[in-house]
């Protein structure tokens, strides 16, 4: 069981993290909140946007509406592999340059994915979009860390992630009315005049941390981590490929396996590892991290599934189904505002325990919907679902910092965002090979048929990730959550 005593590595900062200086602290606060707000906006409007315009794609681009999940988890993978490099990056060249160049990487990535003329050229626009995207969360987070003191960040955190929740609350509207009306590839070109809007603004406002000498990167550490994971997700992709060559699958498996574990021997004699597992002897450190990953395996497909039930099981607009998305939306930004209130009542302990399950109840009850299933019942199990389950990404955003020295922040948010990335990734590659396994046609029935079978067992899968949350220690509600907030 992981120690969370005062031996643990919070405990031991190093004298390079000691020297952390900010160059350029002339950005004012609210100024800053709102780059980093800009920042998760355009994120969230990527990856919400895209899911509407789903079957429109994959109509333009020949292939079926599963078989898109490719230019969905590359991005998304990519993200998770790239992230770890981020603290690093900033204290080489200051947060400052890494906040602009991964910006200016993301418009130039999502330029190229609006001119894409077939899958391959959109999965590669994607990987581009995501080498950009790799920074912007965890770089944003890490400034807010060191910008503001623990009893304002989680009001800050929610402030920054209901601004990401706008983009969620436009993204399926943009994405349905533009794939209805105009072309599906005006939903990636969007992102360019933000990109431009955000330039301007890291340059006014963003605070220039970074290392008086940096230290060396772990270059063999991030190759082993990186080909780990992108050997995990092509298994994956492999089975659910036309032609299923499962000693190839064992293969790509095997390897990722083994590249894990010599990433694990590697990281306990590396100086400087590119993620440093010592941290997981902090309690809420490693309970974060696992509980995020399976809680976002069972989730992470959800609404691309929804999107899929509603426009091809049902025959629902884009618009439409697009619609059908802000409620989900509108319910994590109500729910935001809120979390202050209910972890001073309850901790984390409590709530993760119990918000978990009340995630999985509502997830399984998606299963109960068909074509007569009246609109507003639909969105009104959209918008509940919404709502916990943006209490439920706050709490676990958050508790990673619960007991960290600030020293450590650089390291827990990179560590934090890729396992969120990675486990996005699983959840929407797992998500689709289920209901692609359960689909034994193409009529209507049968992606309905589908849907529910599939959302059943992402149900068990999130309410297990429960287990995971009930290892933190029992705590004094008010108490714990002051040191978080």
């Amino acid at each position: 069981m992981p120690d969370d005593s005062a031996s643990s590595p919070v405990a031991a900062a190093s004298a390079d993290d000691a020297a952390a200086v900010g160059a350029g602290a002339r950005g004012s606060s609210r100024g800053l909140i709102w780059l980093v707000a800009a920042a998760f906006f355009m994120q969230a409007l990527d990856s919400t946007i895209v899911n509407t315009a789903v079957p429109a794609m994959a109509e333009a681009l020949g292939v079926t509406p599963l078989g898109m999940r490719t230019a969905l988890t590359s991005y998304v993978l990519t993200l998770a592999i790239l992230i770890p490099a981020s603290p690093w990056l900033c204290d080489r060249f200051g947060t400052r340059r890494v906040f602009g160049a991964a910006i200016a990487v993301f418009g130039v990535g999502s330029l190229l994915c609006g001119i894409s003329q077939n899958l391959p050229q959109l999965v590669a626009s994607r990987v581009l979009q995501g080498i950009g995207g790799a920074s912007l969360m965890p770089v944003g987070r890490y400034v807010l860390v060191r910008s503001f003191d623990k009893r304002e960040f989680v009001h800050v955190m929610a402030t920054v992630a209901t601004f990401g929740l706008l983009g969620s609350v436009l993204g399926p509207l943009l994405g349905g009315a533009l794939t209805e009306f105009a072309s599906w590839r005006l939903i990636f070109l969007i992102n360019v005049p933000v990109g431009v809007a955000g330039l301007w603004m890291n340059q006014q406002d963003m605070p220039d941390y970074r290392l008086d000498r940096a230290h060396r990167f772990d270059f063999l550490g991030f190759l082993l981590f990186a080909a780990a994971s992108a050997l995990l997700l092509t298994a994956s992709e492999l089975v659910g490929g036309e032609r299923v060559v499962w000693r190839l699958i064992g293969a790509c498996a095997a390897l990722a396996l083994l590249f894990g574990a010599l990433y694990v021997w590697h990281s306990r004699r590396a100086p400087h590892p590119v993620a440093d597992l010592s941290l997981l002897r902090v309690r809420s450190v490693w309970v974060s991290l696992a509980g995020n990953l399976f809680t976002r395996l069972g989730v992470s497909g959800m609404f691309l599934l929804l999107v899929l039930f509603l426009q091809v099981g049902c025959g629902w607009s884009p618009l439409m189904a697009g619609l059908m998305m802000v409620p989900q939306a509108l319910g994590s930004i109500s729910a935001k505002w809120l979390i202050n209130r209910v972890l001073v009542r309850f901790g984390y302990r409590r709530l993760l325990l119990t918000n978990t399950l009340v995630v999985a109840v509502l997830l399984a009850s998606f299963a109960l919907f068909g074509r007569e299933t009246p609109m507003w019942l639909i969105a009104l199990l959209v918008f509940v679902y919404g709502s916990f389950m943006g209490m439920q990404y706050t709490a676990m955003n958050t508790l990673i910092y619960h007991d960290l020295d600030i020293r450590h922040a650089a390291m827990a948010s990179s560590m934090a965002s890729t396992a969120q990335y990675l486990s996005m990734s699983f959840g929407i590659a797992l998500s689709t090979l289920l209901m692609e396994s359960l689909l034994r046609g193409h009529a209507h029935e049968d992606y309905i048929v589908a849907f529910r079978w599939t959302v059943l067992i992402l149900a068990a899968i999130t309410a297990g990730a429960s287990r995971i949350f009930s290892q933190l220690r029992p705590d004094r509600p008010a108490t714990a959550a002051a040191r978080a907030a």
